[in-house]
This record gives structure tokens, sequence and C-alpha cells, in this order.
């Protein structure tokens, strides 16, 4: 095990510095220090869910191999360090006197530790997400005063511009950051917490602070933005006497409040968030008048916690066992659940205090497992005040009360508040995807869409596509088939269409799930959508099913459904590329919705489970991870293998149908040699059957079977439907070098399907006995070829690597196989010959004889048959 890990109360720099070593070795783990400063811990409580560190609390138990310290050379006591753990320490500031001989020290004179890692990513050309480069940006700005302290160095310029070229957002630095202040900063700021007083309106907490600093020299601006870091309004006004006149200050962290437009009364400007305004012949209190006569005209209500929340929330009682935990969260696809006692609030309990009690098979309930606090937010709180206590609590989930009687009304989550903070978020993963939507898709087969879309939109319903079509769709790789999924009823939908356009409508009420099969109608639809000439180019179904969640009485089991949202439908799927989902009803066409971290992982090429018992639910999804990895080029995620390692033994449980539905699946893949190489890797074809396995001489075999059916399918063979054989052919190659009884029983494992079997098994001892034709003469080999069915001689053929057996196969599949001779055995009846074996032995004869050049003319074959006759009456 790899560590990284910096000091206590750290810093930007340090916590930045953490994931720069964490993007240069991506197996090592970055611990969190247990104490940070405060803005560190804000940024870490918002965006931590996109940035690889780990609580210390996580810390797997295992012996440490190494670890990397970074801005610090003093190292906190850890868990599995031993002698041998060897340290590698990253610095800016001097090296101590004291630092251990055994250790490995760089140090550099730069502003910020980050810089020297932000310098090695620039060489590797890395690509880095928004979140990622802000981070490191923060620890360059933080530890040089946003690249103003003497200290600072071209090298951290050069780091800062890579940075922002990358993605990383100065609005959240600055938001991040606090600025030191000078004595006389420092003087003034004192007078203004001293005058300060406080205004709410809309919803809104509004600060007005005064002062009279006409001695003042310096700028006003850093002392301002340290009040608003440390009082954090929605709104703040600075008013100071100075030399030139009555300074006016605005700061705003709220979208509903626009500063300019204030400041723009006085005379001044500035944005939304920042203005000022020099103003001169008025006195003070006449500008404090002014001010607080117009903010009502520029302050709007702010958004409330009740416009963010969902409603009816579910909670838990304290004695809720760990179990009936786990099902709920991986029922309903939440990451919390409140804990309630006697109608109050008393915790939190989160999926991983579940997680980690279930590993360690503890037989707990959530009182004992949860954060314990009254932690709660009222309906008209604004977002900022929830921003706020999801900070100093840590919750991901808060609590909606009413407040006259404090019962919960409903639940707000950290994903709730980012995504109304959309001025702080990474606007990259909110796209529409329409020009690349009708750019996939054929036009007749769009205007299909629109006019489901349309419908759905008159119905109120939200409508979307869903999974590997967007997923193809962002990778360049689009499809033309796609399911729809309706927020609202799917057969209802189906049925309008029915009345609409005609074709059959079946339907699975349990599932709320609707076929409409327009092939019979597609001409007259194809009409109707105003294409004509095209009904080949529209789909022979089209299937609508209604969101929905599902979950697992135990694991392996088939799922049990429920209606559900989009948002707990994408849930229920298997891995997050796989959830993205593409809007189309009404003004929303086209939108992409990401809820769950699906465009991430497929920008950073990411198989990865939604929860940990993604597995244990359907084992099947190894395969499919597998699959996905090879197909797209990926990865599997570190965690994802992790938890894949742990459910192997669960694949023995799987029917064997549905393991052989996936196997059917990789073998129609055009990666599947790789996709058979990782599986063997990952051992999970041992996990399928002990004695499946993989080896290169089974890759050579298959891609023979590939490369020869490219150009035999365009010759064909006597007697086989290569094309329609490929997927048995594939498994006897697969296996054909194995004993009988070893593949016989991998096949019953796999519920190979029994009428095919005996084609398989016939390929197995046909390959153990095939080299003995080396040396015989045609009719010896097709004597003896003749006894197997022809694919499984063509399979051999494959298998085989001497030449002269081939080439001899080969005739017999062309040529020898299909020589017989003139005479029947009516003609045999003719000439008087009695019925029985003779027969036989006087055609066979007649047909070696042909085979080994003894005869060439239908003469000389008469004349053989005159002697063979002659011969059997003696």
């Amino acid at each position: 095990m790899r560590l990284i890990l910096t000091h206590e109360q750290a810093d930007f720099d340090a916590l930045a510095s953490m994931l720069g070593a964490y993007l240069l070795d991506e197996m090592a783990l970055p611990v969190l220090p247990r104490r940070m400063n405060r803005n560190v811990r804000s940024f870490v409580t918002l965006y931590g869910a996109e940035l690889p560190f780990i609580d210390p609390r996580d810390l797997p138990s295992g012996q440490v191999e190494s670890i990397n310290l970074v801005d610090t050379q003093t190292m906190a006591t850890v868990r599995g360090v031993g002698n041998d753990t060897r340290v590698k320490i990253v610095d800016h500031h001097h090296r101590r006197s004291d630092i251990s001989p055994a250790w490995t020290i760089t140090t550099d004179n730069v502003g910020a530790t980050v810089t020297l890692f932000v310098e090695q990513l620039r060489e590797l050309n890395n690509d880095l997400t928004m979140v990622q480069a802000t981070l490191l940006l923060l620890g360059i700005y933080e530890d040089t005063g946003s690249l103003t302290y003497t200290r600072t160095t071209p090298r951290d310029l050069t780091a800062a511009s890579y940075l922002l070229e990358q993605g990383a957002s100065l609005g959240i630095v600055g938001d991040f950051l606090n600025q030191p202040l000078s004595l006389s900063q420092q003087f003034v700021y004192d007078r203004l917490r001293e005058s300060l007083e406080s205004i709410d309106l809309h919803g809104s907490h509004i600060l007005i602070a005064t002062a009279i600093a006409q001695e003042m020299d310096e700028e006003l601006s850093t002392v301002v933005h340290k009040l608003r870091d440390l009082l954090d309004p929605d709104a703040l006004f600075v008013i100071v006497t100075t030399r030139s006149g009555v300074q006016l200050i605005c700061r705003s962290t709220s979208d509903h409040i626009d500063v300019s437009k204030i400041a723009g009364y006085f005379g001044g400007g500035g944005h939304a968030r920042a203005a000022a305004s020099l103003v001169k012949g008025k006195s003070l209190p006449l500008v404090i008048s002014e001010l607080k006569s117009i903010l009502p005209q520029h302050v709007r209500p702010a958004v409330t916690v009740a416009e963010i929340m969902s409603r009816t929330p579910q909670v838990l009682s304290p004695d809720t066992p760990v179990q009936e935990a786990a099902m709920r969260m991986q029922r309903y696809g939440y990451e919390g659940y409140p804990v309630v006692k006697d109608s109050r609030v008393v915790g939190l309990l989160t999926r991983r205090a579940v997680d980690r009690a279930l590993a360690h098979k503890l037989n707990l309930t959530a009182q004992s497992l949860m954060d314990a606090g009254e932690v709660t937010v009222r309906l008209d709180d604004s977002i900022e005040h929830l921003q706020r206590l999801m900070t100093d609590s840590g919750w991901g989930q808060i609590p909606v009360i009413r407040s006259e009687d404090g019962v919960i009304v409903g639940i707000v989550t950290r994903t709730d508040l980012l995504k109304t903070l959309t001025g702080k978020l990474d606007r990259s993963n909110y796209q529409n995807l329409a020009e690349r939507l009708e750019s996939a898709l054929p036009s007749v087969r769009l205007a299909l869409l629109k006019a489901v879309c349309e419908i759905a939109t008159e119905q109120r319903m939200a409508i979307y596509v869903v999974g590997g079509f967007v997923r193809d769709l962002l990778l360049d790789r689009p499809s033309v088939d796609f399911d729809l999924v309706v927020e609202g009823d799917a057969i209802a939908l189906a049925h309008t269409l029915g009345r609409r356009f005609g074709g059959r409508i079946t339907t699975h009420t349990r599932f709320g799930t609707a076929k409409w099969l327009i092939s019979e109608v597609s001409g007259d639809l194809a009409n109707e959508l105003g294409y004509q000439n095209s009904k080949t180019e529209l789909p022979e179904f089209l299937d609508l099913i209604t969101a929905r969640t599902e979950f697992y009485t135990h694991p392996t089991a088939l799922p049990t459904i429920e209606r559900g949202s989009i948002k707990l439908d994408l849930h229920r799927r298997d891995f997050t590329i796989n959830t993205l989902a593409m809007r189309l009803d009404g003004r929303h066409y086209g939108e992409l919705h990401d809820y769950w971290g699906g465009l991430n992982d497929l920008k950073e090429g990411l198989v990865r489970v939604l929860h940990s018992l993604s597995f244990v639910d359907d084992p099947t999804r190894m395969l499919r991870a597998v699959r996905f990895e090879q197909r797209f080029g990926f990865r599997i995620e570190e965690r994802t293998e992790q938890l894949l390692q742990e459910a192997l033994t669960l694949l023995g449980r799987v029917s064997g149908e549905r393991i052989r539905h996936e196997l059917d699946h990789i073998l129609d893949e055009d990666d599947r040699l790789l996709m058979f190489g990782r599986l063997n890797e990952l051992g999970l074809l041992k996990a399928l059957h002990p004695n499946l396995q993989w080896d290169n001489s089974i890759s050579l075999r298959i891609e023979s079977l590939y490369a020869a059916y490219n150009i035999n399918l365009s010759k064909g063979l006597p007697g086989i439907d290569i094309e329609t054989s490929l997927r048995k052919l594939s498994y006897i190659q697969w296996l054909i070098q194995l004993p009988e009884e070893k593949v016989e029983s991998i096949l019953l494992r796999i519920r190979y399907p029994p009428s095919q079997i005996d084609d398989v098994l016939a390929s197995c001892r046909l390959y153990q006995d095939v080299a003995s034709i080396a040396d015989q003469h045609p009719s010896r080999v097709v004597g003896l070829l003749d006894k197997y069915p022809r694919l499984s001689v063509y399979a051999t053929y494959i298998a085989v690597q001497e030449d002269l057996v081939r080439q001899k196969i080969w005739r017999y599949l062309t040529d020898w196989g299909q020589v017989y001779p003139c005479v029947t055995g009516n003609d045999l009846r003719t000439l008087g010959v009695p019925p029985g074996p003779i027969y036989r032995r006087i055609l066979d004869r007649l047909r070696d004889a042909w085979l080994d050049g003894e005869i060439f003319t239908v003469e000389e074959e008469k004349r053989m048959l005159n002697n063979l006759l002659v011969a059997e009456n003696k």
C-alpha cells in the first residue's frame, strides 16, 4: 500500500500537492489530514466527490510500502508504517537538518509546493478536470498571494497559466482565498466590524458597515474581501469617508442582488458581484440613508431551500438494523437517511457508514452508526445558509423542517445545492446534445422520435433517451437504435401513439413497459412523417419504459420493480457511463442529464459501478465491466476492480443461461480476444468454471477462425453455414483442446443448447484423432472425417497447425467429401443384387477407387463393378 500525506491544519497548497502527487501515481492513496483550514474544509465538502481523497477512517489496514510526504517535512503517525517503509518528501520550504538520512527529499525555490507537481503534469501532457485544475491553482494562489508575494517565481506563473488553460476557475479561486491585511487596513477593518448593521430583506442577509478613514492611503477592496469572507452575507455594503469623498464598495454573493445597479445609482459601476462608487458632495449619513431606501428595489427574493429540496423524505428510526438501511439505500439510490426519534432529527446515517459495517459483518443499528446531531434547515432558509450548514456539519443530506411544528417535510442534498450554485459548477457538464442527435439519426427516424416527444409533451410527460445511446453519442460512435424512458405512464403514451399512427401495442404492466410494433404500418407512418419511400429506415418497433427503480431481495436474484424518477431509473443501471440521459420533451430537447458522474468517468475513461453492492446485486456486471473496458479502451476504476474481486465467488450462483448470454455478447465484439484475456487476468473465467482457461493458443485459433471466416464466407463450403454457426465455432475453438469430459461439464454449466453439444464434443474427439490422416490415402481420410459433423471438420481445420493435415481436411471439405460413385443402390437392384450389406461394401469400394485414383471414368467404374459382383458371388 502506498500513501500520500501532508501536514495537519492543511492549507490549499498542502491539499493541492496531494492531488498533484496522486495524478502522477494513481495507485497511491491520498489521505486527508484530520484538521484542515476552514476554507479548505469547505472546498472538500463541496467538491470532494470529484476528487480522489480518502478519509483516514477509511484507510485499509495493511503494511505501508511507501509514503509520499508533500508540503511538509514532518510525518504524522500512520498505521502500517514500519522500518522498511520508504518515505519521499516534496516541499518548497528550506530543508530541515533533522530529516532521516533514509528519506528521499526534493525541495526547490518556488512559491508553492504544488508548482513542482504541475510542472511534471505539464510535461506528461495530462488532461485535468475543472475541479482538479482549480484546486491546483488554489494551492499556487494561496501560497503566493495570488502571485503577488515577493517569493513568487516565474515558474509559479507558468504553472498557473497552464492550469487556466486546463479550465481552472478563477471565480472559485476567488471565493475560497483569504488575503492578509496591512496594519492600516486592519485598523479600518476593526472599525467596520464595530459598525456593522444587519438587514434581512426578501430572505437575503445584507450587511452595511461604515468607517471614517481620511488618513487611509491603501486600497480598501482587500479589507472588504476579508470582511465578506468572515461574515458571508448575501451582500455587503462598505461606506467609508476618505479624503476624496465617500467611498461606497459593494459586494454580492447572491445572484439575486446585482450591486452594479446599486453603485450605478450613486454614479459608479462595476459587475453584478462587485461594484464601487466615489460619492462626492454627500455626507456619510445621507449616503447610508439613500442606500437603505433603494435596496428593496434591487434585492430580489433569494432561492430558498423549499425550491430545491425533495419532498416526502424517507427517514430511519434509531433502532433500524444496518441490513435494512442497506436494502433501502440500494433500493432507492439514496446516499444517506435522517435518523428520527420522537419526530426530532437525532442524526444522519450515510452509505459509507453502512458499507463499512457490512464489510466488517457488524450487526449494528442506525443509532450506533449515524453521525449524531440535530442538523436541519427550514423551508425559507437561503441556499447560502444551507451551504454554510453543510460546510460546518459535514452532512451531505440535511432534513428540511416546518418552522411552526418542526415536522420533517423534505430533504436537501449536496447534489441539489451544487446544481443550484451554477456559477460554481463546471459548465462543461451542462450540455445540449440536440445537434449531435440530429446528425446521428436518419431523417425519418429523427422525425419519428420528434413525433413521439411531441405527444409526450402534450401529455406533460418528461421523456428521455438513455444509457448506451447517449454514451455512444458522446464517444462519437452513434447508434440508430434507442429506448425511451418516460417519467409518467409509458403504457398510456404507447396507446396514444397507436391511436395516432397505427401499429400494435404490447405491454408488460408489472414493469410499466410497452412495445410499439410499427413494422406493419411503416410505409404509411413514413409518409405521414413526410418521408415517402423511407419505411425501411424505420425500426420494427419502439420500446417505451416507465422510469422505475429496482431492488434485489437477495444476491444474484432478478430485480423487484417500483415506479420512480429518471434519477432513480438511472441509478439501477450497471455503470456510471451508462447513466447518462438526454431529455427530449418541449424546451428540454437535447438536454444532457448526468446525475451519477457518468460524463466525468466517460472523459476519464473509467468503468465505475454506482455503489459497493452492485456486483452482489448482479454478478454478471463483472463480465460487462470487462466488455465495456476493452471495447472503449477504458480501465476499470480501482475501487470497482476491488469490489469485483470480492464478488468473484458469486458468479457460481448465477444461472447458466445468463452467463452464456454475456459470453455470447463478448464473442460478438470486435475486441473479443482482449476481453477474454482480461477475464482470465481478473480470475473471472475460473470463477465461471474451474476448467475454463485462456491462453495465446486459444487467441490464435479464434483469430484464425475470423480470418478464415472473411475468406470462406464468400466462397461457401458445401454443407456448412459458416455465418450462422460462427458463434458455435468460436466456442469450439475455445474448448477444442480440452478433454471431452471437461468440455461437457463446462457446456452444462453455461446451459449450452443440448442440440448443439454433440457438435462441440465431436470436434474435441476429432481434434485428438486427426493427426493420423497426415500419411493416409484420400479414401482413409474420407472414411475418418465422414464420421463427424461437417461443422466439426471445419472447426478442426481451423484448430490444427500441421500443414499436411490442414491440406487434407481442406480437400475433404471442398472436394473429396462430395465424391460419390455414379452407381446407386437402385442400379444394383436393377442388376438383380439382393438388398443387404453388400450394397454398402460395393458403393464404398467404388467411392474409394475414385478417391484414390484407381478409376477415372464411368466405363472404368462399370468394369470394376462387374469384377466386384463376380467376387461377391464366389
